[in-house]
């Protein structure tokens, strides 16, 4: 019982929500660094190779196994935190007892964490469907490259020639930038990382974040489906 009233305190979520939340975006950055081999080589086939190459090193590496997990870990907890945060909240809100005044002090994502989380949470869903669950665990899986490993590098490709899904893809990654303008600096000064002297690296810090890590995402899908267009 003791457990559960811990984690029903509000310092102890907004604990959680923020080592989840930090612990996803550190992630962000080691993924997106994997991906950029998708356009960074002119050459198709030795971007194809070395994409199937790092991609094969992960999931071959045991540290990074160990980062995965806990990186899921993160995810769920994040969730289900921000679930019982937003249920809570609205609970405790009186809607309908007084006229909502946030829009003056604080920007719409702010007050709309909620519904952003949301929107990540459908794509990434999709995505691990389209390419983790295909790569990791569909026994069928017959797509091969020149040197044996295993094909994700073509089957991400196919899946950017599609406008829908480049749409999706780039929405996505809009909402994630907003949820991220917020949440990196929020993250650092629920745990502490707060001084007069500093507080304004870290909100530059986290709006710099923000842009450019979902900016790389996002231009990946429209440089491909404007390659394969030409």
């Amino acid at each position: 019982m003791a457990g559960i009233s811990i984690y029903k305190t509000t310092l102890f979520r907004k604990i959680l929500m923020s080592f989840t939340g930090l612990f996803i975006a550190f992630f962000l950055i080691i993924h997106l660094f994997g991906n950029m081999f998708i356009i960074y080589f002119q050459d198709a086939a030795e971007a194809k190779l070395q994409y199937n190459w790092w991609a094969e090193t992960l999931s071959h590496n045991i540290f990074i196994e160990v980062i995965a997990i806990l990186l899921y870990a993160s995810i769920l907890l994040h969730v289900f935190d921000a679930l019982y945060i937003t249920i809570k909240n609205f609970r405790a809100s009186g809607k309908g007892l007084k006229k909502d005044t946030r829009g003056q002090v604080s920007g719409w994502y702010k007050r709309n964490m909620g519904i952003l989380g949301a929107i990540i949470l459908i794509f990434l869903v999709i995505h691990l469907k389209d390419y983790w669950y295909v790569y990791k665990f569909d026994g069928g899986y017959d797509v091969f490259d020149e040197n044996g490993r295993k094909d994700i590098y073509t089957i991400v490709e196919a899946s950017f020639q599609n406008l829908w899904y480049v749409i999706v893809y780039v929405v996505a990654f809009v909402g994630l930038a907003y949820h991220l303008a917020h949440g990196v600096a929020s993250g650092f000064r629920t745990l502490g990382v707060y001084n007069r002297s500093y507080i304004k690296i870290i909100k530059y810090f986290g709006l710099a974040f923000a842009i450019l890590i979902p900016l790389g995402y996002a231009i990946i899908p429209i440089i491909v489906y404007l390659k394969n267009m030409s």
